[in-house]
């Protein structure tokens, strides 16, 4: 892929995020608490098959676009290519196993669009890290790196937390939702929304990376709204909801 294309592409990701955007402004896209009706949709799958075929081509094509560039036996190229791992393999075939409800009906078109999205978007960073992008042996070195790396780290740890507290609302047998606390759960509504929004802030500030950036702002335009629409559930359904809680980020939205 040349500059030209490479450019050409990184503007159709972009145009893409912008109706991402206004889609789940308007409409959360529908699973979860999210779909009150499981054949409005189309077609659905159990939530742990759909979850797994949604996020596999994630590692999979970043891994082999990886492979292929011309920057792949590079120090800073294989360390952007273990956080992109660290993440992807345990939220994809880890996070299904765990799931609380793994038979629960997840729409066919939902896990279409996903995977479609994970293959385009892990076989351009996959490319972007280890073809388009030249890092010298310096690099490694490099501030930028070092704090996305820490940044990474940190926002997989408060996602990680944050799925951990929902699992454990329930007792073996129990159905419904609760208001969940522990950890970030004291300011926000979806702290496993913004770790995962700062682990992608993270792995952009690493790679350096214009791919990097747009996935950063794409996962922003994918989940942002999802967490109002959260934020405004948890409060019509439970009238002690704390009222200090934003929905995203601590003490501003």
């Amino acid at each position: 892929m040349d500059s030209a294309w490479y450019s050409a592409v990184l503007v159709v990701y972009a145009v893409v995020g912008a109706a991402t955007l206004l889609a789940t402004s308007r409409m959360p896209a529908p699973y979860g608490r999210h779909l009150p009706d499981p054949g409005a949709f189309g077609p659905t799958l159990p939530a742990r098959i759909g979850w797994i075929l949604m996020e596999l081509p994630a590692p999979l094509c970043f891994s082999l676009s990886f492979l292929l560039g011309d920057h792949a036996g590079e120090a800073t190229p294989r360390l952007l290519l273990a956080l992109w791992l660290v993440h992807y393999l345990p939220r994809t075939l880890v996070y299904p196993l765990l799931l609380r409800y793994p038979k629960a009906p997840m729409p066919l078109v939902i896990v279409a669009l996903g995977a479609a999205f994970n293959l385009f978007n892990g076989g351009l960073n996959g490319w972007s890290v280890a073809h388009v992008l030249d890092y010298p042996p310096a690099a490694l070195f490099a501030v930028p790196l070092h704090a996305g790396v820490a940044l990474f780290l940190v926002g997989f740890g408060i996602n990680q937390h944050a799925d951990a507290v929902l699992r454990a609302l329930r007792k073996p047998g129990e159905t419904g939702y609760k208001i969940p606390y522990g950890g970030l759960y004291a300011w926000v509504s979806c702290p496993n929304y913004l770790g995962e929004l700062l682990t992608w802030l993270g792995f952009a500030l690493a790679a350096w990376s214009p791919a990097g950036l747009l996935f950063a702002l794409y996962t922003f335009a994918n989940l942002g709204p999802r967490a109002l629409s959260h934020h405004r559930w948890y409060q019509q359904r439970f009238p002690d909801y704390p009222p200090e809680r934003r929905a995203l980020i601590p003490g501003l939205w």
